[in-house]
């Protein structure tokens, strides 16, 4: 009984941790994106060059839609740095998720563990793990190492083998999915906000515009036109960034669901093969 113990147990007490790269990622970039996006915006955007007398208290020159932007005030660099995160954390999701795919089509390496198993191959099939890379192989890999090893265990039920491949295949899933759905909850994040930002400058904007038209005696439909159409470039950059936030979110959550779905394939065809193959005596032999 102490074997069985031991065998069943054996990688359930080493401490697994999850890398902190995805943390630490996401710590650096959203500072960094929101100084790059402040200076372009008072540095390139505020240029003296985009505004009537060469003076950014001034109207925006005729058809500058860099001084127009400029003149949404200071949530601009606000969205103009979501919009910039939204780029950023598209592209590193993108990366991670296709390296996790690993060298090859992950439906195609599923069909060859399930061939390989089929034919009593397991060293096959491990070493197309090795070939394979990335995070499906490494999930896969694990439980074919289980599987190797319950082989070789005479003490255990069938029922007690399956259930231990079950358990690993489980415990490496826990460990190598959270790391590509990291920073996901940053573009989430940015979906949902990027538009509310948007807003709170539009109505800011409209409240100077409108405040400006009252203090200044005769109505002034030229200046309460720029208003507009300056209060406007939140709305306008707050759904931009919440759109493709939106896009991204769903497209890289349907690729993690498209691989849990294959390590899910995997798992059951190792199941599915090791019941099939392996015999247990009914009663487990007694131990002197």
């Amino acid at each position: 009984m102490e074997k069985k113990t031991a065998v069943v147990s054996k990688n359930a007490n080493v401490e697994k941790k999850p890398s902190p790269v995805g943390s630490l990622f996401a710590t650096i970039v959203i500072p960094l994106a929101l100084i790059a996006c402040v200076l372009i915006y008072m540095f390139v955007f505020g240029n003296p060059a985009n505004f009537e007398g060469n003076d950014p208290n001034n109207h925006p020159l005729p058809g500058n839609y860099l001084g127009i932007v400029y003149k949404g005030g200071w949530v601009v660099p606000v969205l103009l740095s979501l919009n910039l995160m939204v780029f950023i954390f598209a592209i590193e999701r993108g990366l991670t998720i296709g390296k996790a795919k690993g060298t090859k089509s992950v439906a195609e390496f599923v069909r060859n563990i399930s061939a390989k198993l089929n034919q009593r191959d397991i060293n096959g099939a491990i070493a197309a793990c090795d070939v394979q890379k990335g995070s499906v192989a490494n999930v896969v890999k694990a439980g074919l190492l289980k599987y190797k090893e319950m082989q070789n265990e005479p003490e255990l039920l069938k029922a007690e083998k399956v259930a231990a491949i079950q358990k690993e295949i489980e415990e490496s899933t826990s460990l190598e999915l959270p790391m590509l759905e990291k920073n996901l909850v940053v573009i989430s994040t940015i979906a949902s906000i990027s538009t509310l930002v948007g807003l709170i400058g539009t109505v800011l904007g409209m409240i100077k515009a409108f405040s400006a038209l009252a203090t200044s005696g005769a109505p002034d439909s030229v200046a309460l036109a720029n208003g507009i159409s300056e209060a406007l470039i939140n709305t306008a950059l707050g759904i931009t960034g919440s759109t493709i936030a939106i896009i991204a979110y769903n497209y890289f959550t349907s690729k993690i669901d498209e691989l849990t779905y294959s390590i899910d394939e995997a798992g059951f065809s190792m199941v599915s093969t090791f019941t099939a193959q392996h015999e247990t005596p009914a009663t487990k032999p007694q131990t002197v």
